[in-house]
């Protein structure tokens, strides 16, 4: 019987767009069990922390009462209070509690509404980790708050793809959501994965750089995938904590690498509401490689990294 191992690239439907995952197996492997657990994994991630879902579990949470503990699953237990430590660790610039501006400026399941634009920016906005307690599997809100996972929970079902992997044997793969990877281990000839940088271009896919990882995880953030036109003035989808609006200036994107793709995730999206001067040195504090890409004009991008990987040109893990 031959030992060599059969590579197998996977994927399916998750969060509206799609999930992969790349490894190889020895012949014979039951791939059509793993593939059932992998679509599980991120099935139940989007079942507890969509906001498109009126019945997730996040929506449940939305909906109750300011002072009344509410029982909530482990996985999305544990994102809240990843997201909750990551908020306070940057200083509010990453925010779980940004869901009536996502939603008010048009980035949920309904159009822009200028009434619901001019609430989210009122001067009185209070940052989640102020307002959201938790106590293991419960959750009480101490102020009125709309929370909003999508800074996070892509990068966190990355991280449950990985688990499944792992639960079935396989110690080394690539994973991904919508550009969000994990790499485990190594390729079978010992090499690490490549994983492409995407150049911030809203009109085609390309790759600014690659790079080479092993058991890290990386997340990008950025202005050219998902926006709105306001007044002929395109604004991105990321939000600005401090205002409730969009961010007007900003890096053009943020890669962020870190042990699993929800911390990457996260990060990514916080480095973004920073900048970059303030940014590498919160990244730096943090223990985060971050490269930011800055537009200098009309299809002039500059790249500013900190971090061992993305100081000077980008290196292998």
């Amino acid at each position: 019987m031959s030992t060599d191992q059969v590579r197998h690239a996977l994927n399916g439907p998750t969060m509206g767009t799609r999930w992969s995952a790349l490894f190889f197996t020895p012949p014979g492997f039951d791939i059509e069990r793993l593939r059932g657990a992998l679509q599980q994994a991120v099935d139940q991630v989007d079942a507890q922390m969509s906001t498109w879902k009126p019945d997730s579990d996040l929506m449940r949470l939305n909906h109750a009462p300011v002072g009344v503990w509410v029982e909530v699953p482990h996985e999305l237990a544990e994102v809240l209070a990843l997201g909750l430590a990551i908020g306070k660790d940057s200083g509010g610039a990453f925010d779980i509690g940004m869901g009536d501006a996502v939603r008010a400026w048009g980035f949920g399941p309904q159009a822009a509404d200028t009434a619901g634009i001019q609430a989210a920016m009122k001067e009185s906005r209070r940052p989640a980790h102020e307002s959201l307690c938790h106590d293991g599997g419960r959750v009480v809100k101490r102020a009125a708050i709309d929370i909003n996972l999508n800074g996070i929970a892509k990068g966190y079902g990355v991280d449950r793809l990985a688990q499944a992997l792992r639960q079935h044997g396989i110690q080394a793969g690539l994973v991904g959501i919508d550009g969000e990877m994990r790499a485990l281990g190594t390729r079978p000839d010992g090499e690490a994965w490549s994983i492409a940088v995407e150049a911030p271009d809203p009109d085609r896919r390309a790759a600014h750089s690659v790079l080479c990882l092993q058991d890290a995880a990386v997340a990008t953030s950025g202005d050219y995938r998902h926006w709105v036109s306001v007044n002929g003035r395109r604004l991105s989808h990321t939000m600005d904590p401090r205002r409730g609006a969009p961010l007007v200036s900003s890096p053009a994107s943020v890669t962020v690498v870190a042990p699993t793709c929800a911390e990457a995730d996260a990060w990514a999206t916080a480095l973004m509401v920073v900048g970059s001067e303030a940014g590498c040195a919160l990244a730096l504090r943090q223990g985060l490689n971050a490269l930011f890409l800055m537009r200098d004009g009309p299809g002039s991008v500059r790249a500013v990294g900190c971090g061992r990987l993305f100081d000077g040109v980008l290196a292998r893990a």
